[in-house]
């Protein structure tokens, strides 16, 4: 406790260059290792001679070697550094997306109205709103107000999905040569520029003068969910929850038109209505799940046509439209057909049911049968956007 506070301040110093040799010798050149233990020697030498003027100058001396025997690398600019902050942004946002959380968009209107897919309103009254109301609708509901004219004359002639990660885009192609892209489903715009009293399942296209409106109104915006890509790695799917999937493999019938349209895509969002080892049939307006009518909260708002399920969806589980069956397997196509889902499959070849809570507007698996377990991306875990759809927070 005696001793100066110089002699201490050199010891602490002399072990630190030892340390700074330790942990930089990878970086250090050898004739730098000599130099720094040169200067060290000098320090300790100067420390048991209790001379403290040498000692000082032998301080000195070893920081600015230790200061100078590193390799010299330029100082990054603002802009690099910016650039690589990022690029690391990037990586982990992707590597989250690949592998915990996946932003979904949804589409269509399949699951209404638990979750809204994008709706086009083209009112007969329709007035464009203020800037200030367009811009306060894109925030809280997600809308959007395109006024597309017709150059010429023309027809529809061809949709293409023009989709491109979270932004959902369908491009028309007209008889005068041009194309327009619209921010919705195909089977959303079909509907839109479909002409009146056109049966089911059919596009007759509306014919447009030169100036008339082919697209006047309002388009709200799908629900952003995100999708919980962790969970099935250490649980098995419920029946009843709300879960999405690719369509590998899926027979999901290329171009689609008509009320059961769904856009032609990779990722499909839908109620789990049947896992492995089970036996569906519907008797409208009841889902049968293994002789009894299925008890699962989500599915018996479906049956009961609880509150706005019944604005949607007033006569429960549904047959599928039989002029699909051309079409489509529809392992469900008639009262009390029994449709059973694989248990015992290779790996990855376990079969599950997905089924649209608007079953009358839904392309699922009373159409094209089972999603297989290696489909299956994640349950449905919160709607994120808009804040004003109703749907905000965790989805049931």
């Amino acid at each position: 406790m005696f001793t100066p506070k110089w002699k201490k301040e050199a010891k602490l110093l002399h072990k630190g260059a030892k340390k700074f040799i330790d942990y930089k010798r990878d970086l250090l050149k050898e004739d730098r290792i000599e130099e720094i233990e040169s200067r060290r020697a000098d320090l300790l030498e100067a420390v048991k001679s209790d001379d403290k003027p040498r000692a000082e100058e032998a301080s000195k001396q070893l920081r600015n070697t230790c200061e100078k025997a590193l390799p010299h690398f330029p100082q990054q600019s603002a802009w690099e550094e910016n650039v690589e902050v990022i690029f690391v942004a990037l990586v982990v946002a992707l590597g989250l997306r690949a592998y915990v959380v996946q932003p979904f968009r949804i589409p269509t209107n399949s699951m209404q109205p638990t979750l809204n897919g994008i709706n086009i309103r083209q009112p007969a009254d329709y007035k464009e709103p203020w800037f200030g109301k367009r811009a306060l609708d894109f925030v809280l509901r997600g809308s959007s107000y395109p006024d597309i004219v017709a150059k010429n004359d023309c027809t529809v002639v061809d949709f293409r999905d023009a989709s491109w990660f979270l932004f959902t885009r369908t491009e028309v192609a007209l008889s005068d040569g041009s194309k327009i892209k619209i921010a919705a489903p195909e089977g959303e715009v079909q509907g839109s520029l479909n002409q009146p009293g056109t049966p089911p399942g059919m596009f007759r296209s509306k014919v447009f003068k030169k100036g008339d409106p082919i697209l006047r109104g309002r388009v709200d915006s799908g629900d952003l969910v995100l999708v919980d890509k962790v969970s099935y790695h250490f649980r098995k799917p419920k029946r009843g929850e709300v879960f999405v999937f690719d369509t590998r493999g899926i027979l999901t019938g290329g171009r689609k038109t008509g009320p059961m349209a769904d856009q032609e895509g990779t990722h499909y969002i839908k109620r789990l209505s049947g896992v492995p080892g089970d036996t569906l049939s519907i008797t409208p307006p009841n889902l049968w799940v293994n002789g009894r009518i299925s008890q699962e909260p989500g599915n018996q708002r479906v049956i009961r046509a609880e509150g706005l399920y019944h604005e949607f969806n007033p006569n429960g589980y549904q047959l599928p439209d039989p002029n699909a069956r051309g079409r489509y397997p529809c392992p469900l196509s008639s009262e009390g057909q029994e449709f059973h889902l694989a248990d015992q499959a290779a790996p990855g070849m376990r079969e599950y049911a997905a089924l649209g809570d608007n079953t009358k507007n839904s392309l699922d698996s009373r159409y094209w049968g089972s999603v297989k377990e290696f489909n299956l991306a994640g349950p449905a875990l919160f709607s994120l956007w808009p804040i004003t759809s109703g749907h905000w927070g965790f989805i049931r």
